[in-house]
Protein backbone atom coordinates (compact mmCIF):
# COMPACT_ATOMS: atom_id res chain seq x y z
CA UNK A 1 0.00 0.00 0.00
CA UNK A 2 1.28 2.98 -0.93
CA UNK A 3 2.21 5.83 2.04
CA UNK A 4 3.72 9.17 2.05
CA UNK A 5 4.58 10.99 4.88
CA UNK A 6 4.21 14.69 4.28
CA UNK A 7 5.06 18.04 6.62
CA UNK A 8 5.02 21.93 6.11
CA UNK A 9 4.82 25.01 8.55
CA UNK A 10 1.63 25.88 8.76
CA UNK A 11 1.15 29.59 8.37
CA UNK A 12 -2.37 29.69 10.00
CA UNK A 13 -0.50 27.74 13.12
CA UNK A 14 2.57 29.08 13.35
CA UNK A 15 4.37 25.48 13.37
CA UNK A 16 4.99 22.28 11.93
CA UNK A 17 2.37 20.05 11.02
CA UNK A 18 2.72 16.66 9.66
CA UNK A 19 0.05 14.08 7.98
CA UNK A 20 0.14 10.89 6.17
CA UNK A 21 -1.33 9.54 2.93
CA UNK A 22 -2.01 6.61 1.66
CA UNK A 23 -2.91 5.22 -1.50
CA UNK A 24 -3.08 6.64 -4.90
CA UNK A 25 -6.41 6.95 -6.52
CA UNK A 26 -10.09 7.03 -5.40
CA UNK A 27 -12.34 9.11 -3.54
CA UNK A 28 -9.72 11.53 -0.71
CA UNK A 29 -10.59 10.82 2.83
CA UNK A 30 -9.30 13.12 5.81
CA UNK A 31 -9.09 11.54 8.60
CA UNK A 32 -8.98 13.23 11.94
CA UNK A 33 -7.61 11.76 15.00
CA UNK A 34 -9.24 10.91 18.75
CA UNK A 35 -8.76 13.67 21.47
CA UNK A 36 -5.45 14.82 21.80
CA UNK A 37 -4.17 12.72 19.17
CA UNK A 38 -1.40 12.67 16.58
CA UNK A 39 -1.11 11.92 12.64
CA UNK A 40 -0.11 8.29 13.27
CA UNK A 41 -3.26 7.37 15.63
CA UNK A 42 -5.53 6.21 12.80
CA UNK A 43 -2.50 4.20 11.65
CA UNK A 44 -1.69 2.90 15.20
CA UNK A 45 -5.03 1.46 15.83
CA UNK A 46 -5.77 -0.45 12.89
CA UNK A 47 -8.48 1.73 10.96
CA UNK A 48 -5.89 2.11 8.10
CA UNK A 49 -5.33 -1.60 8.04
CA UNK A 50 -9.16 -2.09 7.96
CA UNK A 51 -9.56 0.72 4.51
CA UNK A 52 -6.89 -1.16 3.49
CA UNK A 53 -8.27 -3.28 0.42
CA UNK A 54 -10.37 0.20 -0.84
CA UNK A 55 -6.84 1.78 -0.62
CA UNK A 56 -5.32 -0.48 -2.65
CA UNK A 57 -8.28 -0.72 -4.96
CA UNK A 58 -8.14 3.09 -6.12
CA UNK A 59 -11.28 3.19 -4.20
CA UNK A 60 -10.19 5.82 -1.82
CA UNK A 61 -7.14 8.22 -0.69
CA UNK A 62 -7.08 8.36 2.88
CA UNK A 63 -5.41 11.22 4.61
CA UNK A 64 -4.05 10.93 8.42
CA UNK A 65 -3.90 15.06 9.80
CA UNK A 66 -2.62 15.85 12.86
CA UNK A 67 -4.00 18.21 15.90
CA UNK A 68 -3.96 20.91 18.17
CA UNK A 69 -6.21 19.47 20.40
CA UNK A 70 -3.75 20.21 23.41
CA UNK A 71 -2.78 23.68 22.50
CA UNK A 72 -6.48 24.36 21.63
CA UNK A 73 -9.49 22.81 24.16
CA UNK A 74 -7.79 20.80 26.43
CA UNK A 75 -5.23 23.20 27.36
CA UNK A 76 -6.39 23.71 30.86
CA UNK A 77 -3.79 26.24 31.32
CA UNK A 78 -5.13 28.33 28.96
CA UNK A 79 -7.95 30.82 29.15
CA UNK A 80 -10.63 29.41 27.13
CA UNK A 81 -11.26 32.60 24.88
CA UNK A 82 -7.13 31.49 24.02
CA UNK A 83 -8.60 27.85 23.49
CA UNK A 84 -11.03 28.76 21.17
CA UNK A 85 -8.76 31.07 19.26
CA UNK A 86 -6.35 28.75 18.85
CA UNK A 87 -8.93 26.16 17.66
CA UNK A 88 -9.65 28.58 14.99
CA UNK A 89 -6.53 29.08 13.55
CA UNK A 90 -6.52 25.06 12.95
CA UNK A 91 -9.62 25.37 11.56
CA UNK A 92 -8.37 27.84 8.92
CA UNK A 93 -5.24 25.42 8.49
CA UNK A 94 -7.25 22.68 7.70
CA UNK A 95 -9.95 25.12 5.47
CA UNK A 96 -6.98 27.36 3.61
CA UNK A 97 -3.96 24.56 3.50
CA UNK A 98 -5.56 20.87 4.10
CA UNK A 99 -8.50 21.09 2.01
CA UNK A 100 -6.73 22.58 -1.05
CA UNK A 101 -3.62 20.34 -1.00
CA UNK A 102 -5.56 17.29 -0.63
CA UNK A 103 -8.20 18.70 -4.20
CA UNK A 104 -5.49 19.48 -5.72
CA UNK A 105 -2.89 16.10 -5.08
CA UNK A 106 -6.57 13.93 -5.32
CA UNK A 107 -7.85 15.55 -8.35
CA UNK A 108 -10.70 15.50 -7.00
CA UNK A 109 -12.85 18.14 -4.80
CA UNK A 110 -15.72 14.95 -3.27
CA UNK A 111 -13.43 15.12 0.10
CA UNK A 112 -14.81 12.82 2.70
CA UNK A 113 -14.21 13.95 6.38
CA UNK A 114 -13.82 11.42 9.05
CA UNK A 115 -13.59 11.68 13.06
CA UNK A 116 -14.29 9.71 16.16
CA UNK A 117 -15.19 10.61 19.51
CA UNK A 118 -13.52 14.12 19.45
CA UNK A 119 -12.44 13.84 15.81
CA UNK A 120 -16.33 13.63 15.26
CA UNK A 121 -16.44 17.24 16.37
CA UNK A 122 -13.71 18.69 13.86
CA UNK A 123 -15.50 16.22 10.69
CA UNK A 124 -18.82 17.69 11.60
CA UNK A 125 -17.97 21.22 12.60
CA UNK A 126 -15.84 21.31 9.37
CA UNK A 127 -19.03 20.03 7.02
CA UNK A 128 -21.38 22.32 8.85
CA UNK A 129 -19.11 25.57 8.78
CA UNK A 130 -18.18 24.52 5.06
CA UNK A 131 -20.76 22.60 3.49
CA UNK A 132 -19.65 23.59 -0.24
CA UNK A 133 -16.08 22.25 0.25
CA UNK A 134 -17.47 18.73 1.75
CA UNK A 135 -18.88 15.70 0.20
CA UNK A 136 -19.92 13.60 3.25
CA UNK A 137 -18.65 14.28 6.74
CA UNK A 138 -18.75 11.04 9.13
CA UNK A 139 -18.38 11.29 12.51
CA UNK A 140 -18.52 8.39 15.02
CA UNK A 141 -19.24 8.30 19.55
CA UNK A 142 -19.02 12.35 18.44
CA UNK A 143 -19.05 15.30 21.09
CA UNK A 144 -20.34 18.13 19.44
CA UNK A 145 -21.20 20.81 21.89
CA UNK A 146 -17.76 22.53 23.70
CA UNK A 147 -19.33 24.11 26.27
CA UNK A 148 -17.71 22.09 28.72
CA UNK A 149 -14.14 23.42 27.74
CA UNK A 150 -15.03 26.85 28.23
CA UNK A 151 -15.82 27.26 31.78
CA UNK A 152 -18.52 29.42 31.55
CA UNK A 153 -16.84 31.59 28.82
CA UNK A 154 -18.98 32.55 25.96
CA UNK A 155 -18.49 34.63 22.95
CA UNK A 156 -19.08 34.87 18.96
CA UNK A 157 -16.41 33.11 18.41
CA UNK A 158 -17.17 29.92 20.50
CA UNK A 159 -20.83 30.39 18.81
CA UNK A 160 -19.19 29.53 15.70
CA UNK A 161 -17.63 26.66 16.90
CA UNK A 162 -20.25 24.73 18.59
CA UNK A 163 -22.11 23.14 16.18
CA UNK A 164 -25.43 22.59 19.15
CA UNK A 165 -25.73 26.29 18.74
CA UNK A 166 -24.99 27.28 15.86
CA UNK A 167 -26.51 24.34 13.47
CA UNK A 168 -30.65 24.70 15.42
CA UNK A 169 -30.04 28.87 14.25
CA UNK A 170 -28.98 28.16 10.91
CA UNK A 171 -31.32 29.77 7.80
CA UNK A 172 -32.70 28.32 4.97
CA UNK A 173 -30.20 29.18 2.69
CA UNK A 174 -27.40 27.64 4.93
CA UNK A 175 -29.33 24.65 5.71
CA UNK A 176 -29.91 24.13 2.19
CA UNK A 177 -26.17 23.95 1.44
CA UNK A 178 -25.41 21.67 3.91
CA UNK A 179 -27.94 19.05 2.98
CA UNK A 180 -26.11 18.82 -0.27
CA UNK A 181 -23.49 16.98 1.98
CA UNK A 182 -23.50 13.45 3.10
CA UNK A 183 -23.79 13.26 6.80
CA UNK A 184 -23.41 10.31 8.81
CA UNK A 185 -23.69 10.42 12.61
CA UNK A 186 -23.53 7.14 14.90
CA UNK A 187 -22.40 5.06 17.83
CA UNK A 188 -23.29 2.33 19.62
CA UNK A 189 -25.85 1.90 21.89
CA UNK A 190 -24.21 1.52 25.26
CA UNK A 191 -21.58 4.78 24.16
CA UNK A 192 -21.94 6.64 26.80
CA UNK A 193 -22.39 9.71 24.14
CA UNK A 194 -25.15 7.86 22.79
CA UNK A 195 -27.39 10.73 23.61
CA UNK A 196 -24.77 13.06 21.40
CA UNK A 197 -25.82 11.37 18.38
CA UNK A 198 -29.32 11.10 18.85
CA UNK A 199 -29.62 15.10 19.74
CA UNK A 200 -27.23 16.00 16.80
CA UNK A 201 -28.99 13.71 14.32
CA UNK A 202 -32.66 15.10 15.41
CA UNK A 203 -31.07 18.73 15.21
CA UNK A 204 -29.75 18.15 11.83
CA UNK A 205 -33.36 16.64 10.73
CA UNK A 206 -34.98 19.56 12.44
CA UNK A 207 -33.22 21.87 10.10
CA UNK A 208 -34.61 19.60 7.14
CA UNK A 209 -31.02 18.42 6.55
CA UNK A 210 -30.82 14.67 5.29
CA UNK A 211 -28.82 12.47 8.00
CA UNK A 212 -28.11 9.16 7.90
CA UNK A 213 -28.20 8.60 12.24
CA UNK A 214 -27.18 4.93 13.11
CA UNK A 215 -27.45 3.65 16.78
CA UNK A 216 -25.83 0.08 16.48
CA UNK A 217 -27.63 -2.28 18.87
CA UNK A 218 -25.99 -4.36 21.34
CA UNK A 219 -22.41 -2.43 21.07
CA UNK A 220 -20.55 -0.42 22.98
CA UNK A 221 -19.20 1.39 20.14
CA UNK A 222 -16.45 4.02 21.40
CA UNK A 223 -13.41 2.06 19.98
CA UNK A 224 -11.13 1.36 17.46
CA UNK A 225 -12.78 -2.24 16.62
CA UNK A 226 -16.19 -0.53 16.26
CA UNK A 227 -14.77 2.32 14.11
CA UNK A 228 -12.90 -0.01 11.77
CA UNK A 229 -15.66 -2.52 11.53
CA UNK A 230 -18.28 0.08 10.73
CA UNK A 231 -16.10 3.49 8.60
CA UNK A 232 -15.73 1.33 5.59
CA UNK A 233 -19.63 0.63 5.04
CA UNK A 234 -19.44 4.28 4.13
CA UNK A 235 -16.98 4.57 1.72
CA UNK A 236 -16.14 5.86 -0.74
Amino acid sequence: MHRDYLHWVSPNLGRPMEMLWFGNWGRPVIGFPTSGGGFRELEDFGLVRALAGKIEAGEIQLCCVDSVDRESWYNNRAHPADRVRRHDQFDRYVRDEVLPFVAHRAQRDDVVLYGASFGAYHAMNLACRYPDRIGRAIAFSGVFDVHRFLHGYWDDLCYFHCPTAYVPNMDGAMAGRLSNVDLVVATGEHDHLAHNTREFTGMLASRGVPVVGEIWQGQFGHDWPFWSQHLPRFLP
